[in-house]
């Protein structure tokens, strides 16, 4: 299994950068995706979470209304759309894999079974 993130780089307070997950190796439809990051210091946080037919998503209080998570399973792609970026946004963000069954706990990062390599996202301010 492989989960390739791209899209990440520096861009201003206020600015937008769509980041996305390219999925090999498994049946992407039978999985949910979520997106976490970690900034230097910090342990790693929850973002964003998509289930496998992509009808719930799920946010972090810190990025509702600014990001979107959204996926196409005929791409084996999962986005993150953020927009109004702020500078506590800047972080690594990685994508990861959960294998579908599941009704809970979206938000914790143990619970996912594969994870990409990140890509970093810096917010100027």
């Amino acid at each position: 299994v492989q989960l390739v993130e791209s899209g990440g780089g520096l861009v201003q307070a206020g600015g937008s950068l769509r980041l996305s997950c390219a999925a090999s190796g498994l049946i992407f439809s039978t999985y949910g995706m979520g997106w976490f990051r970690q900034a230097p210091g910090k342990e790693r946080e929850f973002v964003a979470a998509i289930r496998w037919s992509g009808g719930s998503r799920y946010y972090a209080d810190s990025v509702k209304g600014r990001f979107t998570i959204s996926r196409d399973n005929a791409k084996n792609t999962v986005y993150l759309q953020m927009n109004s970026l702020k500078p506590e946004d800047t972080a690594i963000y990685y994508c990861a894999a959960r294998r579908a069954g599941y009704n809970n706990y979206d938000d914790q990062w143990r619970r996912y079974d594969y994870w990409g390599q990140g890509t970093l996202v810096t917010v100027s301010s």
